[in-house]
């Protein structure tokens, strides 16, 4: 059916219960697309539930963005075109920032930011394929850049390797761990694949994914970015180039955190209903660094790096290295107390790896300090809407015992 046609049916429904320009919606509703486009059409901005929250984050992030309204309904049937209010600067989008360290922040986010994210990232070929929910901002991003590209969206509800490898979208948008997951089917099964451009988002892709992406899809073009909630789109790499900065964006790292000028970011925050407007140079609290080539190479989040022993531990730099073990559907890596190291490195593993060759691949490439001294095995690491691995919830499980683990043997 189509999205514009039901866009206009969700906005004439909007507007009839007094949702305008300057309005926040909050969607609490399955099929996200039309009701957030009607919302935009009327001038006011969406905030999309995320259905994982817990209560208390749901009340919170709720209290923070006092939506004018909150939708539970179905989307309504295809309606008259509706004219679009408002224009570039007009707030469209209230995202929140991933959980994956924390609890969520409502931000606040103007057209022009996503459209020159847009026009940043190019076109795509399509179909477009969205492989999870559109709470998540990244796979909301993906859908809506391929509508800036006229292309078909395909979607699905929930990640599935098995059922994205069979699709015959051309481009699709995922994280690093789905991009294992999807390599690890297409080595499996062999043959054909449609795929021609992958847009990899949300944490680090390390060399050997890259190399196994180059024999897998030799064909196919991987479009890696490095971004955030709050800034949108920092960085693009392109083939063997490395990261390089969005045109527009300025960089700036100090004492080794990265600090943002963009014409990409986000307005502000939201605080019980109240906009804090972003200042001039914003951070998340990166810790990065320059190489040689001039590339932006991204250690991770300053809270993502653990402190072992006297030694700074980076966390996603030391979980790159451990996907590359066969068996390894993802780990994240986090700290454990330790009464004299402080923290104990410690590996939450998910899949079925042998423990002899995942310790091998640590000593052969992680110096002494990085490597993990507890290993722990799960059925499934708890992931926020946009696959990645939840660090916060799983810290925070290992420190209650209410994640279940067991010893890696």
């Amino acid at each position: 059916m189509d999205p514009d046609g039901r866009a206009n049916g969700a906005a004439r429904w909007l507007a009839g219960r007094g949702i305008g320009e300057g309005a926040r919606v909050a969607l609490d509703v399955p099929d996200v697309l039309p009701w957030f486009l009607g919302t935009d059409l009327l001038g006011a901005a969406s905030l999309v539930i995320e259905p994982v929250w817990t209560p208390a984050e749901r009340a919170a992030v709720l209290a923070d963005a006092r939506p004018d309204l909150v939708v539970t309904a179905a989307a309504p049937p295809p309606a008259e075109p509706v004219e679009r209010a408002g224009d570039g600067e007009t707030f469209f989008y209230l995202p929140t920032t991933s959980g994956s360290s924390g609890s969520p922040k409502v931000l606040v986010r103007t057209r022009d930011s996503w459209l020159r994210s847009f026009a940043a990232l190019g076109p795509l070929p399509g179909p477009v394929l969205i492989p999870g929910p559109l709470s998540s901002s990244l796979f909301l991003f993906g859908a809506l850049h391929a509508r800036w590209c006229a292309r078909p969206v395909v979607t699905l509800p929930r990640w599935d390797a098995e059922a994205a490898a069979r699709t015959e979208a051309a481009t699709v948008h995922l994280v690093p761990a789905m991009l294992s997951a999807l390599l690890a089917v297409l080595e499996r099964r062999g043959g054909r694949c449609a795929l021609r451009t992958v847009v990899c988002g949300g944490a680090h892709v390390g060399d050997e994914l890259r190399d196994r992406f180059a024999r897998v899809l030799p064909e196919a073009e991987l479009i890696e970015y490095y971004g955030s909630a709050e800034h949108s789109l920092i960085a693009i790499r392109r083939g063997a180039g490395g990261l390089r900065p969005v045109p527009g964006v300025e960089l700036d790292v100090r004492d080794g955190v990265l600090w943002v000028r963009s014409p990409l970011a986000c307005a502000g925050q939201l605080r019980d209903g109240d906009l804090r407007a972003a200042g001039d140079w914003t951070t998340v609290g990166d810790l990065v660094e320059f190489d040689a080539s001039g590339a932006l190479v991204v250690r991770g989040r300053a809270g993502a790096v653990l402190s072992s022993g006297g030694r700074l531990v980076p966390a996603e730099e030391v979980e790159a290295v451990l996907r590359t073990v066969p068996g390894v559907v993802d780990v994240l890596v986090t700290g454990t107390p330790h009464p004299r190291l402080g923290e104990l490195v410690t590996a939450v593993v998910e899949g079925s790896p042998r423990p002899g060759e995942l310790r091998a691949v640590a000593r052969d490439r992680l110096s002494p300090a990085n490597r993990p001294r507890r290993w722990l095995a799960v059925e499934s690491l708890p992931r926020t809407a946009s696959g990645k691995p939840a660090r916060a919830l799983v810290t925070a499980g290992l420190a209650d015992g209410t994640l279940p683990v067991e010893p890696l043997r």
